[in-house]
């Protein structure tokens, strides 16, 4: 559980404005405003910081609740904007759209593709069984060398899983007006896309009260890391 010692407000709200923040596509100043309505003055600067304070810290609270990831991995990479360069966003997601990991790099080559399938590897240890690339011919060449025993299926066909899981960051990166430099774009994206994704369950496969019981579940861990659950 982060440490709220020396700020001036709680975790309730200080967590409520990470949430915000990250789920939906607002600026800082919305964030201010909409934390305004409900009577509470904090400056956008001050709901800056506790973004890249706490939403690392929030995310990673959440990646070690999640359950192991399935073996069917989906990669995709697509061009953000840093500082008005062409970047590349590397993201993998398991076969029910939960994200494994994101990395942000200057290059779509084997070099980067091998970077990043060792960062996962690394991070989750343990091998998949299927890897769902597009035709990115890196891809062949890289799955080879790092992990000679797992299925390669490239098609740009059956990596929409994959492909869908940039909306958000879309949307994101709109709302922000780019992103300053990569090492600021890998933090806030590596955040973003676990806290987002926590909420966001696939909608169409639920019912309407499943969808109901599925948020409560979420918002349940959601007050449980941000330490709401301890104060209330």
């Amino acid at each position: 559980m982060p440490s709220y010692k020396g700020y001036r407000f709680p975790a309730e709200v200080i967590g409520h404005a990470v949430w915000l923040y990250h789920r939906f596509p607002l600026s800082f100043r919305e964030v201010e405003e909409l934390l305004c309505e409900r009577g509470i003055t904090v400056t956008y600067e001050s709901i800056r910081a506790w973004c890249a304070t706490f939403g690392a810290a929030y995310a990673k609270s959440l990646r070690r609740r999640q359950s192991k990831p399935g073996d069917k991995w989906h990669v995709d990479e697509v061009f953000i904007k840093v500082n008005g360069k062409m970047r590349y966003l590397w993201r993998a997601v398991d076969q029910d759209g939960h994200v494994l990991d994101i990395l942000v790099q200057d290059k779509r080559d084997a070099r980067a593709a091998k970077r990043f399938f060792r960062k996962l590897l690394k991070d989750l240890q343990y091998m998949p069984r299927v890897v769902v690339t597009d035709k990115l011919r890196s891809y062949g060449v890289v799955t080879r060398q790092v992990m000679p025993s797992v299925e390669h299926r490239s098609s740009k066909y059956f990596n929409n899983r994959a492909e869908n899981s940039h909306q958000p960051t879309r949307q994101r990166e709109r709302a922000m007006k780019g992103l300053r430099s990569v090492a600021t774009a890998q933090r806030f994206l590596a955040a973003f896309s676990r806290i987002s994704s926590h909420f966001r369950p696939r909608r169409h496969l639920l019912t309407a009260s499943g969808h109901r019981t599925e948020m409560t579940e979420r918002f349940r861990v959601w007050k449980n890391i941000t330490g709401q659950a301890a104060t209330a």
